[in-house]
């Protein structure tokens, strides 16, 4: 059925979406696409395109406009959606309404059903491009220790801790990147650390664009899964390929996008200019994963060493607080930095304690409230410089607390942030230096990350 009738309805339906996101006035039209969604008025908008528009919106404290495709009941519907701010709430104006076929997944080579279907798979699993899993089967769940249908709609690395395989590299990433079959991903069940092995064929949409994977579960017995499943390093092949093969497109793509943006060859439209800076920053974030794979194939290397100097982690401190001073500001956060006259000398690398450090103020300001403020301290005991960063955040759980040191780990994955490594190499790299990086944490109560290096004893 279709939602928007042109010939009986006004063609234009309005909506006002509150600070919390709640839905507090809407036309018919998006009343009945917000009740089909699972959504109610007085709760949380439900259809998460219109959501995420008028967070967009909300953000940047501008008029957001652009279309949308929309699920609805058997069909898919176009629209435009055009947020502006109004005070606190957002106003919505959705226009379109062209109702198309629902596209349907392929479904995949007769060579993948058969391979799915084999006698040692033990059970399926789909998910979307993004890698949220979109089915699991039902029988699988109660026989392995966790909810199948509580995994829908989770991303793939909720159900699984995703392992390195023969090579060292992860077979999932190398299957992304050139969208190709995964033949065999070699995986833990989080709900009970058990051995699988992943293998999927890629799912293409009508556009032969990636839709995400076709996928099966195999358990491996503990005595027979091969020591080669976690190894120390990861692929040098993999992660040098990608630098080579992404680094010049992405940056390019970004630098055009920043142009568009600051209309420096002439002006555009404001929603335009609007979508450019939206791929500059998801360039960005590209760029910075390619920088942290490059990194990891550094530091789990057996042969990584760093030559220790002398620093001064005070001002290495106040240089990391002053390359965030501009996201914190926009975030309103403010950041308390060690006083000018404050030194404390360490050994360890200057470039990569300064990469610690910015890591650790950067996850500060995005986790803190607004009208809060990073602490970034250092002080020195006999033997160790330390640089402390506090943050009043949400916390993190103690059962968290190993976890997100981890590869590919973060508390919530549902929340926007990196990519799960910058930790992990934080730690390794702080290791390296012969120190360490620790979290102090309670929910509710901020945290603290500690990072400790020998104290240089020539300056004491």
């Amino acid at each position: 059925m279709s939602v928007f009738d042109p010939s009986t309805e006004s063609p234009i339906a309005h909506a006002i979406v509150a600070p919390d996101g709640s839905l507090t006035f809407a036309d018919p039209a998006l009343i009945a696409l917000n009740q089909r969604a699972g959504g109610m008025r007085g709760a949380p908008l439900a259809v998460p395109q219109l959501a995420t528009i008028a967070r967009l919106a909300r953000r940047l404290g501008i008029i957001v406009s652009r279309g949308v495709v929309v699920a609805d009941d058997e069909a898919d519907v176009e629209l435009w959606v055009r947020a502006q701010p109004d005070g606190d709430n957002i106003r919505l104006s959705v226009t379109g309404w062209r109702e198309i076929g629902a596209w349907r997944p392929a479904r995949p080579s007769p060579e993948a059903e058969a391979d799915y279907l084999r006698s040692d798979t033990d059970w399926r699993w789909e998910t979307d491009s993004s890698l949220r899993l979109t089915f699991v089967s039902l029988d699988a769940g109660p026989k392995h220790g966790f909810d199948a249908f509580a995994a829908l709609g989770q991303p793939l690395t909720a159900m699984f801790a995703l392992d390195t395989g023969a090579d060292g590299a992860l077979p999932i990433l190398d299957s992304l990147a050139r969208r190709r079959a995964l033949a065999s991903q070699p995986a833990r069940l989080r709900s009970s650390g058990k051995s699988v092995i992943l293998t999927a064929d890629v799912r293409h949409d009508a556009s032969g664009t990636f839709a995400g994977f076709i996928g099966a579960a195999r358990m491996v017995a503990d005595e027979g899964t091969p020591s080669v499943l976690v190894p120390e390093t990861l692929s040098a092949t993999f992660t040098t390929g990608l630098d080579k093969a992404l680094r010049t497109p992405l940056a390019r793509i970004v630098a055009n996008a920043d142009s568009i943006n600051a209309q420096a060859d002439g002006p555009v439209q404001a929603d335009y200019a609007d979508y450019a800076a939206d791929i500059a920053s998801a360039g960005r974030h590209l760029l910075e994963l390619v920088d942290d794979l490059v990194d990891l194939q550094a530091v789990e290397r057996a042969d990584f060493t760093l030559k220790p100097e002398p620093v001064d982690l005070a001002d290495v401190a106040r240089r990391a607080a002053g390359l965030l001073s501009v996201r914190a500001s926009n975030a309103d956060v403010a950041i308390v930095r060690p006083a000018m006259d404050e030194k404390v000398a360490a050994l360890g690398d200057f470039r990569r304690v300064l990469q610690i450090l910015v890591n650790l103020i950067g996850n500060a300001v995005r986790y803190s409230p607004k009208g809060s403020h990073v602490t970034v301290a250092a002080t020195r005991s006999d033997a160790q410089a330390i640089v402390v960063v506090a943050d009043r955040g949400k916390g993190v759980a103690a059962n968290d607390q190993i976890r997100i040191f981890e590869k590919f780990e973060r508390v919530d994955p549902s929340e926007a942030g990196g990519n799960g490594l910058g930790l992990y190499i934080a730690r390794r790299l702080a290791r390296a230096m012969q120190g360490d990086l620790t979290i102090e944490s309670a929910p509710g109560e901020g945290a603290r990350f500690v990072l400790t290096l020998p104290a240089d004893p020539a300056r004491h």
